[in-house]
């Protein structure tokens, strides 16, 4: 069931399906909820929440796109559904904006999952290679850059034998502005390191790492999955940085589980 909040006047879209303990599942930077779309038979055992960030998908754009602002349209989704815990998974670029909310809102959380995400700040290669992105998006434009960029970000073996998937995904890039996409890397290039929010987590977090995943590396990944009092840590063997997609049913079993334990 779609339904949609209003965040500074403007119209935030999400969609609500089952009952039980709520779930929130944030998509990351060049997706819209679509992403989570083979997870949705969670729905049979929990309250999925699964909205389109505020500039993607049905949503528009808010004053505030920062991570801590897009952080802010979560809390407000949660209190238009009067839901006073729940556990926030984050994909990639939506890792960043659970982190986010997890530093200034963790009595409303049961749990946190950062799906192919990181805590760590950008470094500066990582700086250098967005600030290219925010050039290569003004100069030929946003759909051009994600089909340019998105087919990286799967294994080479779901790119050699299931080229469908990816192209599923690229059909829905026309739907992003040039304004969204850059207003993305350029929040993303000034969030904070938030190491600390993980070491003083009390609640249980999950780490999700694709063992082929570029945009961030397995050793990365494992870096910081010491740092939290509770830790959940799964390796999906086949998967480059879209887990969720490329090895659905694995994904589905591992938050299953999670979503039970928190």
């Amino acid at each position: 069931m779609q339904r949609q909040i209003k965040v500074d006047g403007r119209q935030v879209n999400y969609q609500c399906e089952g009952n039980g303990p709520a779930v929130v599942l944030l998509h990351g930077f060049g997706e819209t909820s679509a992403i989570w779309e083979f997870q949705k038979v969670l729905a049979q055992h929990f309250k999925l929440l699964i909205p389109d960030l505020p500039g993607s998908g049905a949503s528009e754009s808010i004053s505030d796109m920062s991570i801590e602002g897009l952080a802010e349209t979560i809390s407000a989704l949660l209190q238009n559904e009067a839901i006073e815990k729940c556990t926030l998974i984050g994909h990639s670029m939506g890792g960043y904006v659970a982190l986010a909310f997890a530093e200034k809102y963790e009595h409303k959380l049961s749990g946190l999952g950062l799906f192919h995400s990181t805590a760590f700040a950008d470094t500066d290669e990582k700086i250098a290679t967005r600030k290219k992105g925010i050039n290569f998006i003004k100069e030929h434009g946003a759909a051009t850059f994600l089909k340019t960029t998105l087919p990286n970000l799967y294994s080479p073996a779901t790119k050699a034998n299931h080229p469908a998937l990816i192209e599923q995904q690229l059909q829905g890039v026309n739907d992003f502005s040039n304004e969204a996409l850059i207003g993305y890397y350029e929040a993303m290039i000034k969030r904070p390191d938030r190491t600390d929010v993980l070491r003083r987590l009390s609640i249980p977090v999950l780490f999700m790492l694709g063992r082929h995943d570029a945009a961030v590396p397995l050793q990365a990944g494992f870096a910081q999955c010491a740092l939290p009092q509770i830790a959940y840590i799964h390796v999906l063997e086949n998967s480059g940085h879209m887990g969720m997609v490329e090895e659905p049913e694995a994904s589905q079993i591992l938050l299953q589980q999670f979503f039970s334990e928190t």
